[in-house]
């Protein structure tokens, strides 16, 4: 099979999403531990990290947001409807049946239109979900200086729902990960920046120029 090889991931989009994904996953643990989940640190050494995790975290979006958009690379979240139903059929039929990928990718366009709206997605309503909620929990006992008479148990529930939510999207990541032309090629071309794309899912070279 003839392919091309493509530089898609530059290697500060590299680091972003090997953080993001370490994080993410630090405050999965400690967060559920925190809940009363489960017990494996203790509660307040659970907490300290998650509040730790949280910051980084915050720091990392404030980075990355400023790295889109000084880059240029924020267009690759712009939506588009069209052709989603396409990908839909793809990711639950056609790629059971060896079908060909419907989308061509290159180094402008990096991210199908399912993908497109899955990241905005995580983007613009988890992600903030998740961030208000945290520092809102953490400055709890500031509250009554801010006017806010919030209850607690409402706003923990929201942030727990923003927890579910990310973790279903770090799990269907994981597998859509194992989706490209073999099984480890999406994860190996986050990690050295290029991927090797069958000739016909590649889009024409004068498309990255």
């Amino acid at each position: 099979m003839k392919t091309r090889r493509i530089y898609l991931y530059t290697r500060f989009e590299r680091f972003w999403h090997w953080m993001q994904a370490l994080l993410i996953i630090g405050l999965g643990i400690t967060g559920f531990e925190v809940h009363g989940s489960y017990s494996w640190l203790g509660f307040q050494t659970a907490y300290m990290w998650h509040v730790r995790f949280g910051w980084a975290l915050v720091a990392l979006i404030v980075f990355a947001a400023f790295w889109h958009f000084t880059t240029g690379q924020w267009k690759n979240y712009i939506p588009t409807f069209e052709r989603v139903g396409v990908m839909v059929r793809y990711y639950t039929s056609g790629i059971f049946r060896n079908e060909p990928h419907p989308y061509k990718k290159s180094e402008l366009s990096k991210l199908n239109p399912l993908q497109r709206l899955t990241y905005l997605g995580f983007k613009i309503l988890i992600a903030p979900i998740l961030v208000t909620t945290g520092l809102l929990l953490i400055y709890y006992n500031r509250w009554p200086d801010w006017g806010l008479n919030w209850k607690l148990a409402s706003v923990s529930s929201l942030h727990l729902a923003g927890a579910f939510l990310i973790l279903m999207f770090f799990i269907v990541h994981v597998y859509m990960t194992t989706t490209g032309h073999t099984v480890f090629s999406n994860i190996k071309a986050m990690i050295v920046g290029y991927e090797e794309v069958p000739e016909e899912e590649a889009a024409p070279a004068a498309a990255a120029d």
